[in-house]
């Protein structure tokens, strides 16, 4: 199925690695609350002591929403991609090809000034069809707002 014959999702739309999103915060929920309850369970421990288990739990949470963070959102003017710590923001036009191949770990946007950004916001990591059907609709937009090129994301088995 050709990019340009996908339907064209709505605009404003947010592509995210929902399933991996879900699975960090969870994980960092219950550390932080594993953590927590220890720390304040246990007798024996002065009050600094439980107060680095709490610590420590939320630092666990704290690195792991960082990595639940990425995400792009697309709009009628363009992309803003979301990373771990960076923001960037990206018209329509900069965004030559959209690309996801076998084996990468998110999406790469080809860019205009010849350079590659990583767009974390689409992750084949957990569910893959869903990250193969984000980076179609994804190209579908960047051909129909842009200067965008190019067909199908590949798949292999």
């Amino acid at each position: 199925m050709p990019a340009a014959s996908a339907p064209l999702p709505a605009l404003p739309a947010t592509f995210r690695p929902t399933r991996t999103r879900v699975v960090l915060l969870s994980v960092g929920l219950a550390m932080f609350a594993v953590l927590a309850v220890v720390g304040l369970v246990l007798e024996r421990l002065h009050p600094g002591e439980r107060a680095t288990f709490i610590l420590t739990g939320l630092l666990f949470l704290g690195v792991l929403a960082l990595l639940a963070r990425p995400h792009l959102t697309a709009d009628n003017d363009g992309v803003t991609v979301v990373n771990l710590t960076r923001t960037r923001r990206l018209a329509w036009a900069e965004i030559l090809r959209v690309n996801l191949r076998y084996g990468d770990p998110w999406v790469f946007l080809d860019l205009a000034d010849g350079t590659s950004l990583a767009a974390m916001g689409i992750q084949p990591g957990i569910d893959r069809e869903q990250a193969i059907n984000d980076a179609r609709a994804l190209r579908a937009l960047a051909e129909e707002h842009g200067s965008g090129t190019g067909g199908e994301p590949k798949q292999q088995p």
